[in-house]
């Protein structure tokens, strides 16, 4: 059943006024909105928009907390009302609320045009993609209900876990990132190419270094291919003998045990 047009335009108009205050003109105010004794009819539109960016900026700083203290709290807020502004929330949850603000930020950056890109600029980036990719693992689907590989799970049976991604930043934000976290007052770090895998286990979100070899791995396996074909992506990628990078996974028994006690997979012959 879909609501009446009247409930529509209405929700419709409600949004303007809270994503645009100063463009909603005050004759509309005194019409769709009941004034009081104590309160005029715009005072009492005020009040929501006051509470409805403050909420929008208290959510966004408890996705984005080591970019609130990059940034600072004013100059945060600053743009997460802009990004309201041109983006909109469009789902129900206020999960979905960061998911454009790296791709804002890039859109907006204030070096657009310059012939070289500011470092902070690029930081600033990845540090939202990074902290997206962490607040996103955090409360998506996880393994917690299903059969984790074991050591002697065998290479043909292992598949990656609901939660786990990997990416790569120009930046070691996932170090920043955590000394916030620890309340420590960590400074803009310079440029440095990472490959982080992030994942949950036991209602824990873990951040995990790897090489870029062992990125282009997980990243193959993470697109639902196997041991198999992911090392022959490595070995594509890397222009290296098939046979040299399967003795290399073979030889890196360490690193293996290391993720499938970190809770990188899953043994399929259990799903």
């Amino acid at each position: 059943m879909s609501a009446p047009p009247e409930l529509l335009d209405l929700q419709k108009w409600m949004q303007g006024a809270l994503l645009q205050p100063q463009q909603t003109p005050p004759q509309e105010i005194e019409d769709r909105v009941q004034s009081t004794s104590r309160l005029s009819a715009a005072a009492a539109l005020e009040i929501y928009q006051n509470s409805y960016n403050l909420r929008i900026a208290a959510c966004m700083r408890d996705q984005f907390p080591a970019l609130c203290y990059a940034l600072g709290e004013g100059l945060f807020n600053d743009f997460v009302a802009e990004y309201i502004r041109q983006d909109p929330p469009e789902s129900y949850t206020l999960y979905d609320l960061g998911r454009r603000f790296a791709g804002f930020l890039q859109a907006n950056r204030p070096d657009l045009g310059a012939p070289v890109p500011e470092l902070w600029v690029d930081f600033i980036i990845d540090l939202t993609r990074f902290e997206r990719q962490v607040f996103s693992t955090f409360d998506c689907a996880g393994a917690e209900d299903l059969h984790l590989a074991e050591l002697a799970t065998p290479d043909a049976a292992l598949v990656v876990q609901p939660s786990l991604s990997v990416a790569s930043y120009g930046f070691p934000v996932g170090t920043y990132y955590h000394a916030v976290r620890q309340g420590r007052a960590p400074h803009p770090p310079l440029r440095e190419q990472v490959y982080l895998a992030v994942l949950r286990k036991d209602y824990v979100t873990h951040t995990i270094p790897v090489s870029f070899g062992h990125f282009v791995f997980l990243h193959a396996m993470c697109q639902g291919g196997t041991v198999q074909t992911a090392l022959a992506t490595v070995s594509q990628q890397l222009g290296q003998p098939p046979d040299r990078v399967e003795q290399a996974w073979k030889d890196a028994a360490e690193i293996r045990d290391g993720w499938i006690t970190a809770g990188f997979f899953l043994d399929r012959r259990w799903a």
